[in-house]
């Protein structure tokens, strides 16, 4: 059993800036308390998370998205994230001096451990208000950056502001990594959780390997991976995790260093005895739809389970004439995998992330 309050060292690098202040432990502290009484709102975020660092835990709690379950709040120890810091830093050939953009709230996983990348390899960070756009208005160029995908998408005219990025919180859509192709800034998919302290392998998106092919995820320093019998990832990261991590992704295992991510084996949808797999079924289908959309199912006496589309935008009987058409003429797809029916919502459920909530979405549909 962890032994939660053995007093735990704070790892602040000489290097480290902040909003282009230098600090050290106590002028974090008194940064923190200013942020906390007059800051705003992400300030306020960042100013309780570093005093949270600095006390004498050796741990953090975070919370989980929900996007896959119930939201919770778990315990990560604080060497785990040290450790996560120094993978990262060595993964993205990122040194001390470092210019860094944070503009994802800290209030999870993501945006703490951009401050804690900055503090133990001693970035100068600069922090912005987690928005859509958060390049807008922006003039600076910086060396490393972390985005949502949605915060991607709208920050295409101003990408070149940041030398490498990495993306996690969903996968990057096809559309999208077609729009990043040529841009000089190198973007990295991620995957990863909180469970494993964000990341724990990444794959380039716009590289000339991955414009012509499909290329794996590469885990990060320290990390294998293998499958259980179900097909699902095992993670094995004793830097960030104790105990292997076993998930319920679905993956096509490489090496013990990488793999293809093919699905969530809780989606998986049993339709006449085939085995459909949601997420590769959207891939194929983020050439003709431009809304937010996914694939899930309902009973179906004679298939056991049916195929149902859901599309966040307004009904129309042309929309859903003229998008049954464009399904019905998909040569990607086989008869198993298009849709038995389509629904179109005007906006879907969401987890307090901003993922979409597939059993929610549904079942208020259905209601």
């Amino acid at each position: 059993m962890v032994d939660n309050t053995v007093d735990f060292t704070p790892h602040i690098h000489e290097d480290f800036q902040l909003n282009r202040n230098q600090l050290n432990e106590s002028g974090l502290i008194q940064l923190s308390t200013f942020y906390i009484q007059e800051g705003e709102p992400h300030e306020q975020e960042i100013g309780n998370f570093f005093l949270e660092w600095l006390d004498d835990k050796s741990f953090v709690e975070v919370h989980t998205s929900g996007s896959t379950g119930t939201p919770k709040v778990i315990k990560i120890e604080k060497e785990w994230m040290v450790n996560s810091a120094k993978a990262t830093g060595k993964f993205f050939k990122l040194p001390e001096q470092t210019t860094a953009l944070l503009c994802l709230p800290a209030t999870y996983i993501a945006g703490k451990m951009m401050l804690v990348r900055a503090m133990v390899l001693g970035w100068h960070i600069e922090s912005v208000p987690p928005k859509s756009n958060p390049l807008d208005q922006m003039y600076k160029r910086f060396d490393f950056c972390a985005m949502t995908p949605f915060q991607l998408d709208n920050s295409l005219a101003r990408l070149h502001l940041i030398s490498k990025l990495i993306v996690g919180g969903g996968a990057i859509s096809l559309p999208l990594k077609q729009l990043v192709q040529g841009i000089s800034t190198k973007i990295y998919e991620t995957y990863g959780m909180t469970e494993t302290v964000t990341h724990i392998a990444a794959r380039r998106v716009n590289s000339k390997k991955s414009k012509k092919k499909e290329i794996p995820f590469k885990v990060l320093p320290n990390v294998t991976v293998s499958i259980d019998d179900r097909g699902c990832l095992i993670i094995k990261a004793p830097g960030v995790s104790p105990d292997p991590i076993t998930t319920n992704d679905i993956v096509e295992l490489v090496t013990y260093k990488k793999f293809f991510w093919r699905g969530r084996i809780d989606h998986v949808i049993n339709t006449g005895g085939i085995k459909i797999f949601p997420e590769q079924v959207e891939r194929k289908l983020e050439s003709i739809i431009l809304h937010r959309f996914f694939i899930t199912s309902l009973p179906d006496d004679a298939l056991g389970e049916k195929v149902i589309l859901f599309v966040e935008a307004p009904f129309s009987e042309e929309s859903l004439k003229d998008l049954t058409e464009q399904i019905h003429k998909h040569k990607g797809l086989s008869k198993f995998e298009k849709p038995k029916k389509i629904y179109f919502v005007e906006k879907f459920e969401e987890t307090h992330t901003g993922k979409i909530h597939r059993n929610h979405t549904l079942k208020a549909r259905l209601e």
